[in-house]
């Protein structure tokens, strides 16, 4: 187990420093002025802003400026931001609380929902369960988040006047009242989010599933006398599990950078919303910390991943 973790690992680093290289020279090369926003400041000159630019460090050539960055995020340092001059670190853990009680909320209720779902829809294939199952399934992951979120704002907030459309990040929990509003504004956008990743777990899980039932492993565990709780426990979940490792594995990245659209949408003031602003002013130093973070954590859970396929499946490991 030791070789096959040390394999992975080496596996690992070459592919983080590729990563790093790549989201840097894109940022580094895309079109957008970090001192765009000076530029309509007439009170700025030409000269003021050249000033600017050399203690930020754009004037250094490339690989320099990402040999830097790259020896600074290894201390734990990801610079300061080009708009407000405040650590990345502390932006970023500023904006972490709302995008894991919104996003983990709502991957641990997709999850919860999926996997029972999932088996009893490939146990009970082609029945009229499975279709009314099969129907959910694909409505979650064919409707786009920012359609659902929409409507979902129309039905309960427009309409009914039930939930808060806009989230409210001052909001501090220190009362019963104080907890049923914070409940209250995280419903639809967890809902959001649950529905779609329930959906697309649940049609992974049946097919999972569906792979392992006629297997000539099952038919013996049957033939030996096992009743089908047995079989579905000790045997097929077992094997079943090792793709759905896959898809989980790499799902667990986004509960900790956010979810793009929704965030937008019900103005959650989490990770994601904080990446699409920075984009918008071209605020290189938290875009590259927020995408590299990202790439980190798949290829750590991938890590993950692989370590419990050799857990699963010992075969894995040679």
């Amino acid at each position: 187990m030791l070789s096959y973790l040390t394999k992975r690992l080496l596996i690992s680093i070459p592919t983080l420093i590729a990563i790093s290289i790549v989201i840097f020279a894109i940022l580094a090369l895309a079109p957008g002025d970090p001192m765009g926003e000076f530029a309509a400041n007439p009170s700025i000159t030409p000269e003021v802003r050249e000033n600017i630019r050399k203690s930020l460090g754009l004037d250094q050539p490339i690989y320099l400026r990402y040999v830097k960055w790259a020896w600074a995020f290894i201390r734990g340092d990801m610079g300061y931001s080009f708009t407000s001059r405040s650590p990345v670190f502390d932006l970023i853990l500023q904006r972490l609380p709302p995008t894991l009680w919104v996003v983990a909320s709502a991957y641990i209720i997709g999850v919860l929902i999926a996997f029972p779902l999932g088996v009893i829809s490939a146990l009970k294939r082609y029945s009229f369960l499975d279709q009314v199952i099969t129907t959910f399934a694909f409505l979650g992951f064919s409707l786009p988040t920012f359609f659902t979120g929409l409507l979902l704002i129309i039905v309960f907030s427009v309409q009914l006047n039930w939930l808060p459309f806009i989230y409210n990040s001052t909001l501090k929990v220190t009362d019963w009242s104080s907890l049923v509003a914070q409940i209250k504004q995280s419903i639809m956008p967890i809902s959001v989010l649950a529905l779609y990743q329930s959906a697309v777990l649940m049609r992974f899980v049946r097919s999972a599933i569906l792979d392992e039932l006629n297997q000539e492993y099952v038919r013996t565990a049957y033939a030996k006398g096992l009743n089908s709780f047995a079989v579905l426990k000790n045997h097929i979940l077992r094997n079943a599990t090792i793709p759905i490792v896959t898809l989980v594995a790499l799902d667990i990245p986004t509960i900790f950078t956010g979810a793009l659209i929704t965030e937008q949408i019900f103005r959650v003031p989490g990770i994601g919303a904080l990446l699409i602003d920075s984009i918008y002013r071209s605020d290189t130093p938290v875009v590259m910390a927020i995408t590299f973070i990202y790439g980190l954590l798949i290829v750590v859970f991938n890590l993950v991943a692989d370590l419990t396929y050799g857990f699963l499946d010992p075969r894995v490991r040679y």
